[in-house]
């Protein structure tokens, strides 16, 4: 009987040879994410049972050789080798090796056989050989590297139950293929001997040609040689010489990738040229420094607006959900006070900003999975990483960077499509600094009220176009800095696979889907509905039964046109915000934000937002008094913060202000559930604060450089 606690498969092979949809079509939804200790290398495990039997499933890291180049690659190495620490030893190997690409794959197979790990292979793509008229030989490969082969079309199914039969058969009788490249290290000698050889004779023979007659694979340089004597007799002479070296193997580079072309040659011994040509007529149009990037941009502006404008709705909705079921719960919490905001204001409103998330992740990681099974999104960081390279990043950074436009919590989660974890982190550091959609009800209010009554329409568009790009041009010299003083990350060769062009695995897309929302509402969801809590405590307490009355009398010594313009209520949870420890905050800290023009109104602002920057209307609605449920184009709001005023009697705001308040939100990192996703994906505290730190760090230097130099110039 297997020991079902211990054992364990491991999925191994290069990207993009479909090592994900094996994993997927042998798991299902049992699958479980979660990091390597220490590490921020994802770790995906899942659980089979076949035949009343029960093994392990871990999906490696892709890989293209043991000899790891990035962190990734040696976690992935690691786990292959059942390094302490990392993975208990797989008892098996599933070596993944694409049919279309059998030379390359086969070279990683060569480390595996030769390190003596138990191996079963799996083979994918047979089936587009298949449809080419190129059928592989599978029961020939299996015979030359000594181990059970099985074709699988995993997006169908195709071959699943014969590899986990496989793969218990060899779970109890483990194969261990008796790896030999065959060569011998003066082989090479020889070759280039009989080359020098032939090129005096003006015989135009390949080195494989030559190789394959020396180690007697083929006789095709023999016929060719047989009306000329001399020539015939080196070749024979340099057969003799090598049969009397003792046989040792030698496994450099260049030996290994012979002799996976000699096995390829044997069974398949023509190769999909249809396919070939196809792939790179398209690639001729999707690479090109010109009509590539007109192609990329056409791709990316369909996703960056179904990310920004489908998901509208469905936040919508989500909103007003909560907002029907906190109406719906309301009135019978209503005689216990605290107990009703704790459990509306507090409770829902942090779950209900987890969900509200929800729309666009999903959105996000449905176009990632539709353009990675494509082949395109290889395609897409190929072309990209001509314009990031100078920086530090590679090519993978742009869909981060782009989708953190619309939201920075789908883009950072998007920074996994990254081999290397310094780029990844650095690209998850400045992702923040994108002007995400909850920045715009902040730019279109302000420009609203201080921009478009002085300038016109055209220069308010003019700021509303500038404001987005802000955040990005911050973001490409901080990036740098970042990966040459903090990080210290080199940058790597950028090494990809162009995987060929196909239909996406629907299967592989919604599992990718799956996994991403519920890793994000298991993790991160937590940690935004704890601190909305700690929020909503600091902006409730300390309040005491006398207050209300103390507030509605205050309410009525005020005047008469001041009461015309702010409703009872609405005054009355102006002042218990204002006397809240929120509120209290917001006053201690206020002369920390007087060089950049913010009062207590404004700073206690900031605090508020903190939860979601999607509340900044609000929380400034509620401040000056007009409630929580005015919107950016409410002229009452617009009216009140034009209208305010210091104790002196100055303008609270004017242009200036109102340029210096916008920036600061552009470069501030006002989102704890993007903190929340930097947590998940780092599997660390310490990135989160950095990022906290700096970005707020750069919006006050930011925001008090812009109110000085409008206090120069207004004299």
């Amino acid at each position: 009987m297997i020991a079902t606690d211990t054992r364990l498969v491991a999925l191994v092979g290069n990207p993009n040879a479909g090592k994900t949809s094996l994993f997927n079509a042998l798991t299902g939804a049992s699958q479980r994410v979660g990091n390597y200790p220490g590490v921020t290398v994802e770790k995906v495990t899942g659980h089979v049972r076949f035949e009343g039997k029960e093994f392990d499933v871990i999906d490696v890291p892709g890989l293209y050789s043991l000899q790891p180049q990035s962190a990734d690659e040696e976690v992935a190495a690691g786990v292959v080798h059942g390094e302490p620490g990392l993975s208990q030893k797989p008892d098996l190997l599933v070596c993944v090796l694409d049919a279309t690409n059998l030379e390359r794959n086969l070279f990683f197979f060569s480390q595996l056989a030769e390190a003596g790990h138990p191996i079963v292979v799996a083979l994918t793509m047979t089936d587009l050989l298949a449809k080419h008229g190129t059928p592989i030989d599978q029961a020939r490969l299996s015979r030359l590297l000594g181990v059970d082969v099985i074709p699988v079309v995993a997006h169908k199914g195709t071959g699943i139950k014969e590899l986990e039969r496989a793969i218990l058969d060899n779970l109890e009788h483990p194969m261990v293929p008796a790896f030999d490249v065959g060569l011998k290290p003066e082989l090479d000698a020889q070759v280039d001997a009989i080359a020098e050889r032939l090129a005096r004779d003006a015989f135009d023979v390949e080195r494989s040609t030559i190789r394959d007659s020396l180690s007697g694979e083929s006789t095709e340089l023999d016929e060719r040689l047989a009306p000329f004597p001399e020539l015939s007799e080196a070749l024979e002479e340099a057969r003799s010489s090598l049969a009397s070296v003792p046989d040792k193997g030698c496994t450099d580079p260049a030996s290994r990738y012979n002799w996976a072309a000699r096995i390829r040659r044997q069974v398949l011994p023509d190769a999909s040229l249809k396919r070939i040509r196809t792939s790179d007529r398209i690639d001729a149009l999707l690479i090109n420094r010109f009509t590539g990037m007109i192609v990329f941009a056409a791709v990316m502006f369909v996703v960056f607006q179904s990310i920004y404008t489908l998901a509208g709705p469905l936040m919508d909705g989500i909103g007003a959900g909560f907002e029907w079921l906190g109406d719906l719960i309301r009135p019978w919490l209503s005689g216990v006070p605290v107990l009703e905001s704790l459990v509306i204001d507090g409770l829902l409103t942090g779950v209900g900003s987890v969900l509200t998330f929800l729309p666009q992740i999903i959105i996000l990681f449905l176009f990632i999975a539709i353009l990675e099974g494509t082949g395109y999104l290889a395609r897409a960081a190929f072309l990209m990483d001509r314009l990031l390279g100078w920086c530090g990043l590679n090519g993978r950074a742009f869909i981060p960077l782009l989708s953190s436009f619309a939201c920075a919590v789908p883009g950072i989660m998007a920074a996994r499509v990254m081999p290397d974890p310094k780029s990844r982190l650095a690209t998850i550091l400045v992702s923040p600094l994108m002007s995400c959609s909850a920045r715009l009800p902040v730019y279109i209010l302000l420009i609203g009220a201080f921009i478009q009554p002085r300038y016109g329409a055209l220069w308010a568009g003019v700021a509303l176009f500038g404001m987005h790009l802000v955040g990005l041009a911050v973001a490409i010299p901080v990036v740098a800095l970042l990966n040459r003083g903090v990080l210290k990350g080199r940058r790597l060769p950028f090494v990809l696979e162009l995987p060929p062009y196909q239909w996406p695995k629907w299967r592989d897309v919604f599992l990718t889907v799956f996994s991403r929302a519920k890793v994000f509402v298991q993790t991160a969801g937590t940690i935004i509905v704890v601190l909305s809590l700690v929020i909503w405590f600091l902006g409730y307490f300390p309040r005491s039964e006398g207050d209300e009355e103390r507030y509605r009398g205050e309410y009525t010594t005020l005047t008469s046109a001041t009461r015309k313009h702010i409703e009872e209520e609405n005054y009355i949870r102006q002042r218990q915000i204002e006397n809240s420890f929120l509120g209290r905050i917001g006053k201690a800290i206020e002369p920390a934000f007087l060089p950049a023009g913010f009062d207590w109104r404004l700073s206690t602002t900031i605090l508020m937002a903190f939860p979601a920057r999607e509340v900044v209307v609000s929380s400034l609605g509620i401040i000056f008094s007009l409630g929580g449920e005015v919107d950016e184009a409410n002229t009452d709001l617009r009216t009140a913060i034009q209208d305010a005023r210091w104790p002196d009697g100055r303008p609270l705001m004017n242009g200036w202000t109102a340029v210096g308040f916008m920036v600061f939100f552009a470069l501030c990192c006002q989102c704890m559930a993007t903190l929340a996703a930097v947590k998940r994906e780092t599997n660390s505290w310490k990135w989160p604060v950095f990022m906290f730190t700096y970005m707020t760090g750069l919006a006050y230097l930011a925001a008090v450089a812009i109110h000085q130099v409008g206090l120069l110039l207004s004299g």
